[in-house]
């Protein structure tokens, strides 16, 4: 019988599951870029790897968040001089900029980008490795580090990243590659802040926003699993999520280094959160990925998307904070009318995260849609946009008709 005052017994089996299988097993300092405790090759290590130069830099949010972004100025087979409009690129949900890199030089879309002379940027987010300090708060003692959902990556964090790029290269706008969560983000930006006026072209590449027809199920369940959870969160090892690090994302990348569990086991995991798409994956990819996903993130963005299967509304804390915050007992929607740049989207035909009918619900919505683009491979799932030894053939010349469109060379 449980003693008075005691949690309920589901709450701390819960409680318990988290810390120690998603929980954080090392300790980050605030004032640190990357942990001397989380040993492992960053950007800019991986692409001297391949021969390519990239630059660290770091900047600060408007509510004190310290975030780590990397460029590529021009790639080693740019011939010719670099085009003056920088490309941002945003990843999706808990991986970070390094998953742009996986691929490899031949495939991974960040690398074609640079050796097409495009000034290249890839963002970070907070709540993964290279967003997981703060001016203030420590993440390791601090509660209120993880008070975030995907409201606050697209109000503050996109907004911060878009004008650092902007005064580092001098330019008066941008365009903007968003992968899954990357591309939703841009959304909020656009409905909350001024600084989509500085984006020219907005491509969304599989778009995380309304989740209606999302048929992975095992994420779905994970999604429910927080969204059910969430209210008892309380301490900072409970709120951060799927962290670099943790014991999931270590074990994960000791098993699938060996070449044997990486064709097979490691696949077959990225399948069941996804859908099967043979032979577009490599092995040496995978083993390349799970070096470093998943990256981290927040409960509360995770339930976020949980309150968002049917609708793209702002975070619903319940009648009356909704009433204090928004003036209304529910959140209302994001204004998707405010997306007014022109916009492109790519989607998948075989995508059980991003799917077809969600792509087009949001198309539908837009003031300016360039073109809906469906992905010339009938088995093209979510994470090959990111990962897919295609890309060079299927995914990047569309983009880069779009990108030319809109771009400049100097001079």
């Amino acid at each position: 019988m449980e003693s008075k005052g005691a949690r309920p017994v589901r709450s701390v089996f819960l409680l318990i599951l988290l810390k120690n299988v998603f929980g954080q097993n090392s300790t980050i300092s605030s004032n640190t870029s990357i942990n001397p405790g989380r040993v492992f090759y960053n950007f800019t290590g991986i692409t001297r790897s391949n021969g390519y130069l990239s630059e660290e830099h770091t900047l600060v949010t408007e509510d004190g968040y310290i975030l780590t972004i990397y460029r590529i100025p021009k790639g080693r087979r740019c011939f010719g001089p670099v085009r003056q409009t920088p490309v941002l690129l945003m990843p999706g949900f808990v991986v970070d900029s390094d998953s742009w890199l996986d691929a490899g030089p031949s495939s991974s879309l960040v690398y074609l980008l640079a050796d097409a002379c495009y000034d290249t940027w890839a963002g970070n987010v907070r709540g993964t490795e290279y967003g997981r300090r703060h001016v203030i708060l420590n993440p390791d003692t601090d509660s209120q580090f993880w008070d975030f959902s995907t409201h606050e990556i697209g109000k503050f964090d996109v907004p911060a990243t878009i004008d650092y790029i902007l005064n580092k290269t001098r330019s008066n706008a941008l365009n903007f590659i968003g992968f899954s969560q990357g591309a939703g983000i841009l959304y909020i930006t656009c409905s909350e802040t001024n600084a989509c006026e500085k984006v020219k072209v907005f491509i969304n590449i599989a778009p995380g926003v309304r989740l209606k027809y999302f048929r992975s199920l095992p994420l779905r369940l994970y999604i429910k699993f927080y969204t059910l959870i969430f209210p008892i969160l309380k301490r900072p090892e409970e709120l951060e999520v799927l962290p670099r690090g943790g014991i999931i994302q270590s074990l994960a990348s000791i098993i699938c280094k060996d070449n044997f569990f990486a064709a097979t086991l490691c696949k077959a995991a990225l399948f069941l959160i996804d859908s099967y798409d043979p032979g577009s994956i490599l092995t040496e990819t995978v083993k390349t990925l799970y070096g470093h996903t998943p990256a981290g993130s927040s409960a509360k963005t995770i339930a976020f998307y949980g309150q968002n299967m049917d609708s793209f509304n702002k975070y619903d804390y319940g009648p009356d904070r909704n009433l204090e915050l928004y003036g209304s007992t529910v959140p209302p929607a994001y204004r998707l009318n405010r997306t007014s740049m022109p916009t492109v989207f790519f989607y998948g035909r075989n995508d059980f995260v991003a799917d077809p009918r969600d792509v087009k619900w949001l198309a539908s919505q837009l003031p300016n849609v360039a073109e809906v683009y469906e992905v010339r491979r009938p088995t093209w799932n979510h994470l090959d946009n990111t990962y897919s030894q295609f890309i060079k053939q299927l995914l990047f010349p569309k983009v880069n008709e779009y990108l030319l469109k809109y771009s400049s060379r100097n001079n």
